[in-house]
């Protein structure tokens, strides 16, 4: 069903679930599809969920969706998605990696959400491309993959990528995606039906301002902690810092007793051994590469360090870490094509289509008269 005035052929989009993927992500950005079409009174999207094998995979919360189809019986896809979560290292194996590949190979583009850019990298699919997700993962992913161009932004478009941290910043992108394909007007009114103050756009910055992380608005003591976390690797000296900053460096340590009951040094130390923590946890880097990464100048004192700040060595730490995932990340592959494969839905079975059914009954339905490209 068409509005009559711009009836377009609908994007077909997958969902790629990995284990461990955050719910909130994956509802941000399909419900921006369903309001797309509910609006429009057209269908715009359709849209899949995705697993390997079509079998049910579990979010971070726990709840288990069974998804619409496996990566040998989906349908031909327009645009193919990888919602990731936590501990992304290990959600992933080749079978995943070499579905990514070929859907590349056909011209879909391609995206993530949250640290689904993460597998993106590790097939080989975001060099040269610019990316974002997730802060928690951005030093690990950018230390294992030196040629993808990592921003902090909250999105980023680049050419035929489209990348995203986690969160409700997926209603932002695919806000962003409906305005560049549809108009300005249908992603304004979608921003309206679910009470957004406003649509966020690439330039904005992700993770939480310093002033709510300390807790205070202190000028001088934002502006060196800002110092301190952008020179992780090439540490700054104290007496530089306070310079940086106009302030001397008992001026300085009077500011950190104040604000955050410690010195300077143990502060920016406590930080490098937290971005230690990240690598450890989430990379493969040897402990010598992480202790230079975090501006030690030997592995025996970032290992001493660690230990007396962080109760455990770097080692065990690792340890704990690989604990959880039993597997490394490429054991026990599963081939997709020994998977008897769901059969492939009818398009009346098409979720998007079902919606769309159930929103001819909301007032908004067709409210949206899109444009034709040349009078956009």
């Amino acid at each position: 069903m068409t509005n009559g005035i711009n009836a377009v052929r609908p994007r077909t989009i997958g969902f790629l679930l990995l284990n461990n993927f955050t719910l909130i992500s994956l509802a941000s950005a399909v419900e921006a599809l369903r309001m797309a079409n509910q609006l429009s009174g057209e269908e715009l999207y359709y849209w899949y969920t995705v697993t390997l094998d079509g079998q049910p995979v579990s979010a971070s919360d726990g709840i288990t969706i069974t998804p619409d189809a496996s990566t040998v019986s989906c349908p031909q896809l327009d645009t193919v998605i990888v919602a990731g979560g936590l501990n992304i290292t290990k959600a992933y194996d080749r079978s995943h990696i070499a579905w990514m590949q070929e859907m590349e190979r056909k011209g879909c583009k391609l995206g993530a959400l949250c640290t689904g850019a993460y597998l993106l990298a590790a097939a080989g699919l975001l060099e040269g491309y610019e990316c974002s997700t997730h802060w928690e993962y951005l030093a690990a992913l950018q230390e294992a993959f030196p040629r993808v161009k990592c921003s902090n932004r909250l999105f980023s478009f680049d050419r035929n990528r489209m990348t995203c941290t986690g969160g409700t910043v997926p209603l932002d992108m695919m806000l962003n995606m409906i305005k560049l394909e549809h108009g300005y007007q249908l992603s304004t009114a979608i921003s309206e039906m679910f009470i957004c103050d406003r649509i966020r756009d690439e330039s904005d910055q992700q993770k939480v301002p310093l002033r709510h992380v300390l807790g205070t608005t202190q000028p001088k003591l934002l502006e060196i902690v800002a110092l301190m976390e952008a020179n992780i690797e090439e540490v700054i000296e104290m007496d530089e810092l306070a310079r940086y900053v106009d302030l001397s460096r008992r001026q300085m340590e009077r500011l950190f007793q104040k604000y955050l009951e410690c010195s300077p040094s143990r502060y920016y130390l406590r930080l490098r051994l937290l971005r230690a923590r990240q690598l450890l946890k989430q990379t493969s880097m040897s402990i010598i590469d992480i202790a230079a990464a975090c501006g030690f100048v030997s592995s025996p004192h970032f290992s001493k360090c660690y230990r007396e700040q962080m109760g455990i060595p770097p080692r065990d730490e690792r340890l704990v870490a690989n604990q959880d995932g039993a597997e490394e990340l490429f054991d026990g592959e599963r081939d997709p094509l020994l998977v008897t494969p769901p059969p492939i839905p009818d398009t009346k079975e098409f979720v998007s289509r079902e919606a769309f059914s159930e929103a001819k009954t909301e007032s908004t339905f067709g409210s949206i008269t899109l444009k034709s490209k040349r009078d956009r």
